[in-house]
């Protein structure tokens, strides 16, 4: 089946956060919002043929995550990287956030310290802090127009500073990396896991964006390098980032240890009922008949990509984008515009009328940055790369 994605999708009025939500949190609504990550197109044919059928049998009762999605799970892990899973290893939860959160609340005390890399994903921050811990951060470093993991404070991040005794006793890694777009190399994510490992720290990989890489590269399950990693690790995955499926809150805990399972379950326990029966139909169906339409996203995304590189050096060159090697997340470099963090935020809301994600959200070295989302149609796109010409035109 040959899918349009050029086809302009209206969502104001269906709830979206993105769009009927950009109003309260941007405080305009006139603008254009590109925030948020869920992308601007229908899901697969397959997965709402699925959700059609399980909607007409009528009943919506309590559901388990039966024999069926499960093996979607494990055949999904072993035919996209030979990493055998076990169905007992599957944890399923209502999204990776809430499933961190279980994490920190099972992997630490209170004062223990947690390990992120930023700019990074800022929920990291929050459930970590929520759960009475500290941040240590080992900030990557911009190599040229491509961010690199900084071994050497990587290292320092797990030992204690400054004479104090508080332990990092967990590593959160962002694999693929959000807002940078780095696929880690399996040399990389080695290095990482035997500095965690080796400083008694559990690993918890956020691999929500997995699945959706560019051509050339190729994503590695952390805990699928070794039978030590997969024991020391805690795998997060879903259908939600890759088949647009945010919204029915579904996604999988990976965990190999029995006792670090066991852990996780009792710090979630009375906080985390049932994962949505609709969203569990739509996951088996993404992992075993998505194939088609995920092959045609992908080509669509990478030339986005190159479409917003393009525009950006022709015609923007105050602006500078990190090529993404996965995700459909751009991160753009805006400190040529010589504009602190409230004047960047206020005169991309007012001025330029983008809905983009805040740089400095994500932490150190997010500074003077803003994240955009290229998931949507072309033509949107253009439009919102339009606006931002215009505006940078009246800075000249």
């Amino acid at each position: 089946m040959k899918y349009d994605f050029d086809q302009p999708l209206n969502r104001y009025h269906t709830d979206s956060v993105k769009w009927d939500g950009a109003a309260s949190v941007f405080g305009s609504d006139d603008l254009l919002p590109m925030w948020v990550a869920d992308m601007d197109f229908p899901v697969a044919a397959p997965i709402l043929k699925a959700l059609h059928q399980r909607i007409d049998h009528g009943v919506f009762g309590y559901t388990i995550a039966g024999a069926g999605v499960r093996q979607a799970v494990i055949d999904r892990m072993q035919n996209k990287y030979g990493w055998k899973v076990q169905p007992e290893w599957l944890v399923f939860t209502p999204g990776v956030v809430s499933g961190l959160s279980f994490a920190v609340k099972a992997y630490t005390k209170v004062g223990d310290h947690v390990v992120i890399q930023s700019p990074v994903y800022f929920p990291f921050m929050d459930v970590a802090v929520n759960n009475g811990c500290q941040i240590a951060n080992s900030p990557l470093r911009l190599n040229g127009a491509r961010y690199e993991m900084d071994f050497d404070s990587l290292q320092q991040a797990f030992e204690p500073q400054d004479g104090k005794t508080a332990r990092s006793s967990l590593y959160i890694l962002c694999s693929p990396h959000n807002p940078v777009g780095r696929v880690w190399s399996k040399d990389e994510l080695m290095r990482a896991g035997r500095i965690a490992i080796d400083h008694g720290a559990i690993i918890i990989a956020d691999e929500i964006h997995g699945e959706l890489i560019f051509e050339g590269r190729q994503h590695v399950p952390f805990a699928g390098i070794s039978e030590e990693f997969e024991q020391n690790s805690v795998v997060f995955i879903a259908p939600s980032k890759t088949f647009n499926l945010a919204g029915l809150a579904a996604s999988v805990a990976i965990i190999a240890n029995e006792k670090l399972r066991q852990q996780f379950q009792l710090a979630a326990s009375g906080f985390m009922g049932g994962v949505n029966t609709l969203g569990l139909t739509a996951l088996e169906a993404a992992f075993r008949e998505g194939d088609e339409w995920l092959t045609q996203l992908l080509d669509y995304l990478h030339g986005n990509v190159r479409f917003t590189l393009d525009f950006l050096a022709q015609r923007i060159p105050e602006v500078k984008a990190v090529e993404p090697e996965g995700t459909y997340l751009m991160w753009l470099d805006c400190t040529g515009l010589g504009m602190d963090i409230r004047s960047l935020r206020d005169w991309m809301r007012h001025q330029v009328k983008l809905g983009l994600n805040d740089g400095y959200m994500f932490g150190p070295g997010g500074e003077g940055h803003q994240r955009l989302n290229i998931a949507c149609p072309r033509a949107l796109l253009r439009e919102a790369l339009g606006r931002l010409e215009q505006a940078v035109s009246c800075l000249r």
